[in-house]
């Protein structure tokens, strides 16, 4: 069992937790998730690792209550435990000198972008941060992302807050100016959000040629290769998110495949949220 140490809430429906997970703590590099279950008859979602704190043995979870998993683990207090907390599982990111980098992150992609600009930002790299969410009350992390970065750039859907448009449409800027040496050149990007949005980055990028990662989110289930719910196509070639990713070159997914795929069981999903509200609405859980 699995404490919740900390709770707060970013935003309308967005969590932060801190939970006691010394061994995940220990070992959790930026770029890796968890995987984990509110109770035995709960199912298994990922989610990224944004921080871990090896002295106090926390590691720090940011989700958005979207559906029944997520609404239950949403409705835990300090204190509440959590069944299982798997982790740290995938791939850690590729963090090394790159020069000028651009890490990019739309809605709750944020916190998983969030550790990556900041080991980035460690290792010596001029960090440009472009986030984004549908409203200003929706943004989060905006605090955290100045820390970790040399510029700062937010955007929001409807205008309340920042730039209105897209996070790519940002990028896009950034990129043209630069290639008319009006401001220095990005070496490599990172991107972390809704599929749509990462498939936009990267056609952004996909014309200059600079080196593009994304974080990807499939469906997930044992996070460890077996069950195969979360391949994707990679350079034509199969690959598990869970132990080849999360993150994989930009300009190789098939994100039209990874979209078809993640709406798979949307119908389930709306099915096991009725049936949870209806429930709670009667009293139960």
């Amino acid at each position: 069992m699995y404490e919740i140490v900390e709770k707060r809430e970013l935003a309308p429906g967005i969590k932060r937790f801190d939970v006691f997970a010394p061994l995940v703590a220990r070992r959790a590099r930026a770029g890796q998730f968890v995987i984990l279950r509110v109770n035995e008859r709960g199912e298994r979602i990922p989610l990224t690792i944004v921080a871990a704190d090896a002295k106090k043995g926390t590691v720090t979870i940011i989700f958005r209550e979207v559906g029944k998993t997520t609404k239950k683990l949403g409705s835990l207090r300090e204190g509440d435990c959590i069944l299982d907390f798997v982790g740290p599982l995938g791939v850690p990111a590729s963090i090394k000198k790159y020069g000028c980098v651009a890490c990019v992150g739309g809605g709750v992609g944020v916190a998983a972008v969030y550790p990556r600009a900041r080991a980035l930002k460690a290792v010596g790299n001029y960090v440009i941060s472009i986030i984004g969410a549908r409203s200003k009350e929706l943004l989060i992390l905006e605090r955290e992302m100045w820390e970790v970065s040399d510029e700062l750039y937010v955007t929001t859907d409807d205008g309340s807050k920042g730039r209105r448009g897209l996070v790519s449409d940002v990028l896009r800027d950034l990129l043209e100016a630069a290639a008319a040496g009006r401001r220095r050149k990005i070496d490599f990007v990172t991107a972390a959000g809704p599929v749509a949005m990462m498939k936009a980055v990267a056609e952004v990028t996909r014309p200059y040629g600079i080196k593009t990662v994304v974080s990807l989110n499939p469906i997930m289930v044992d996070g460890t290769g077996m069950c195969g719910s979360c391949r994707v196509t990679v350079g034509g070639e199969t690959k598990f998110a869970c132990v080849h990713g999360p993150e994989f070159d930009a300009h190789l997914v098939d994100f039209d495949e990874l979209l078809s795929r993640n709406a798979r069981y949307l119908e389930e999903e709306r099915l096991a949220l009725e049936l949870l509200e209806r429930a709670a609405g009667n009293g139960g859980a």
